[in-house]
């Protein structure tokens, strides 16, 4: 299949092959790997839920999240467009409204025309621990969704890496100058290239458990993505407890 952008999501997808012969399966049982972008609305609503069902079943320091890239702008070769982000945050933000949403405040040349250094950031901060890359991941969304801050721009990921309290900055600002978590990033976009990763949002555990844009189905009504808005047929947040459930039975 073509790939989806966040605008339109699909449901479900299951995996083949086993967690050796699949590179988008988590290495070991007590990781779910989380395909995603940093600019997707159905992303922060997934993210949030991840991280707020694994803390209510008392999962925290048992599962962790290793965070993809998923870059919609590779995928579609384009910036992900301010109207299309904007329709999205009324409908997304109704759905889980803790997590931070702000339609954006600033001038529209201080919009972020890309996230490929927040996602190496992600990424580079695993070297330090998976917490430091889940705190990142999670800080850099909330800066962009309910702060309005431009994570494009080198200073602004490093600020909110320091206000996270759990990455060495110094370390991470050496690995965005000489990209060394260039090549792993490109690496996730490959492997999800072609369809075998559907969406950002695309989760899977490691028996092959794949779930994309988990418990929400949608559609796009008076346009596609960036003329139109979306419309969620059916959301069914418990699908997270059943999917850290079955994580934490792979332990």
């Amino acid at each position: 299949m073509t790939t989806t952008t966040a605008a339109s999501p699909a449901t479900t997808a299951g995996t083949a092959g086993g967690p050796l012969a699949d590179p988008r399966l988590p290495a070991t049982p007590d990781t779910i790997s989380v395909y995603t972008d940093l600019n997707c609305s159905f992303a922060h609503v997934a993210v949030h839920r991840l991280h707020e069902t694994r803390r209510e079943l008392g999962l925290e320091g048992r599962i962790w999240f290793d965070f993809r890239a998923f870059p919609l702008e590779l995928f579609n070769r384009e910036v992900n467009a301010r109207p299309g982000v904007d329709s999205e945050i009324s409908v997304l933000g109704a759905l889980e409204p803790e997590a931070g949403w702000r339609l954006w405040q600033g001038p529209d040349w201080t919009y972020p025309v890309t996230t490929l250094p927040a996602l190496e950031a992600v990424h580079a901060a695993k070297s330090e621990s998976m917490e430091a890359s889940e705190r990142l991941d999670r800080a850099l969304r909330r800066a962009f969704w309910a702060e309005g801050r431009c994570i494009s721009m080198r200073h602004v990921i490093l600020d909110v890496a320091a206000g996270t309290g759990a990455v060495e900055v110094d370390g991470l600002a050496h690995a965005l100058d000489t990209g060394s978590a260039r090549a792993a990033v490109t690496a996730q976009y490959e492997s999800a290239r072609e369809g075998r990763v559907n969406c950002s949002p695309h989760v899977f555990l490691h028996d092959g458990t794949g779930m994309a844009n988990p418990g929400i189905e949608a559609r796009w009504v008076n346009g596609d993505f960036g003329e139109g808005f979306p419309v969620i047929d059916r959301d069914r947040p418990q699908v997270y407890a059943e999917l850290l459930a079955h994580a934490a039975r792979l332990l």
